[in-house]
């Protein structure tokens, strides 16, 4: 499984961007899909994830804010951000679990596979 994200950019505080994620599988729709961000010197942690069924998980800092989405047909995976935060700058990472049929979750080592990674700048 390759992954590639996009659409990380330079944005105003109270702004909006949205992420995706395309994903070269015939198998997409089975895998569940999660997004992680990592701040220059801080650890990376969870953002956000959605399961092969839709169900979506979020971080407390972006819940309300943030909303995953997928679309099977594309085989893409969405990361709508809204009212941006200047503590929401990082590069934020797509990943896809090694494990068909999953949930999802928020632990990094769930995750097989990693896209390479799109920055997020949000200017105060």
């Amino acid at each position: 499984v390759q992954l590639q994200a996009c659409g990380g950019g330079l944005v105003q505080a109270g702004g909006s961007l949205r992420l995706s994620c395309a994903a070269s599988v015939r198998t997409f729709s089975r895998y569940a899909m999660g997004w992680f961000r990592q701040a220059p010197g801080k650890e990376r942690e969870f953002v956000a994830a959605i399961s092969w069924s839709r169900d979506t998980y979020y971080s407390a800092s972006v819940k309300g804010r943030f909303t995953c989405s997928r679309d099977n047909a594309k085989n893409t995976v969405y990361l709508q951000m809204n009212s941006l935060k200047p503590e929401d700058t990082a590069v934020y990472y797509c990943a896809a679990e090694g494990k068909l049929w999953s949930q999802g979750g928020s632990r990094a080592e769930t995750y097989e596979f990693w896209g390479q990674g799109t920055l997020v700048t949000v200017s105060s």
